[in-house]
């Protein structure tokens, strides 16, 4: 599961904002919260900079 929620909600962005500045739908965004959908490489990359934080911050790791 992504943290990206969390994330973006730490750094105070809509989801809509967030959409805007990855050039992505707020309904993408939210699809990718809610665990429908993975974003790409690419597309994590730029919401990875778009919340001011990298890649590994945005994996969540499996507990055993």
């Amino acid at each position: 599961m992504l943290k990206i929620k969390d994330a973006r909600e730490a750094a105070r962005l809509t989801q809509k904002e967030l959409a805007e500045k990855v050039d992505v739908s707020r309904e993408y965004i939210s699809a990718i919260e809610n665990g429908h959908y993975n974003p790409s490489l690419n597309l994590l990359k730029k919401i990875a900079k778009a919340l001011n934080t990298n890649i590994k911050d945005l994996i969540e790791e499996e507990s055993a």
